[in-house]
């Protein structure tokens, strides 16, 4: 196995794990609990789960999706959410490689994961993660730039996250229902992700978040799904975006500029 293949499989181990704590994250923080305790329980019959019980994936598969003790269904989101996690993971640890900006991006991609099932569900974006995660992955990134001695890159990536939070908040003083604070406060994340990768992922990044977020919003209203005056999650397509441009930024940069004669 080359190392590459190595680190990918890692990744996506890691990613499975983390997508475990992700079902409890995005269980828990909406609601204020905490995430640590208590241990992670049945919904339904509130048993405390056991170990074998709680293998990502695997654990889901072996009950056949129902609790051991009252036979309540398990969700499939939460083997979804798991394989989510590997699969990002082993995507970001392709792109990225062996360097030291990948636990920046491992962060990056489990937020998003996280954050975009809770604007599903819940049509917001918690402060309690954004409020934290944001100067943790500045500090992972500048720090990746410094370590890989540019120091360009580390200010760019600052001023990414800057100029992201300031596009979006002023189309929500322009538009309020248009767009929440929620999404502003997440821009500000997802800039530094993709200002460390430079102004072209931003651009392409932002741009591919309302391409496909008016795309799908088009489609809802077409087949009855949503009225004009209905909320429509922007949250999981900012997420999207960002992850077509972390992942397939360069070669959709590349073709773009060779389509228009600018490469």
């Amino acid at each position: 196995m080359t190392p590459t293949a190595a680190l990918v499989v890692a990744s996506a181990v890691l990613g499975l794990v983390l997508g475990s704590f992700a079902n409890v994250v995005i269980a828990r923080v909406p609601h204020g609990a905490s995430v640590v305790r208590p241990r992670s329980a049945c919904p339904s019959c509130a048993t405390p789960l056991r170990v074998v019980d709680n293998v990502p994936v695997v654990s889901w598969l072996a009950l056949r999706g129902r609790c051991r003790t009252c036979a309540w269904r398990i969700p499939l989101r939460y083997p979804l959410v798991e394989l989510a996690g590997a699969t990002l993971f082993a995507l970001v640890a392709w792109r990225i490689g062996w360097s030291s900006a990948l636990p920046a991006y491992l962060l990056f991609a489990w937020t998003l994961l996280v954050l975009s099932v809770i604007d599903l569900d819940h049509k917001r974006i918690p402060n309690r993660l954004t409020y934290p995660l944001t100067p943790v992955l500045a500090l992972l990134l500048v720090g990746a730039a410094l370590l890989g001695g540019d120091p360009g890159q580390a200010l760019r990536t600052l001023l990414g996250g800057v100029t992201a939070f300031a596009a979006l908040l002023a189309l929500a003083l322009i538009s309020p229902r248009g767009m929440g604070l929620g999404d502003v406060k997440l821009a500000a994340f997802l800039g530094l992700g993709l200002g460390f990768l430079g102004w072209d992922h931003l651009v392409l990044g932002l741009f591919a978040a309302f391409l496909l977020g008016g795309a799908v919003a088009l489609a809802l209203l077409a087949v009855g799904r949503r009225g004009r005056r209905d909320e429509i999650p922007f949250g999981p397509w900012l997420a999207a975006g960002s992850l077509v441009a972390v992942l397939a930024g360069e070669p959709l940069i590349a073709a773009y500029l060779q389509a228009t004669g600018l490469g």
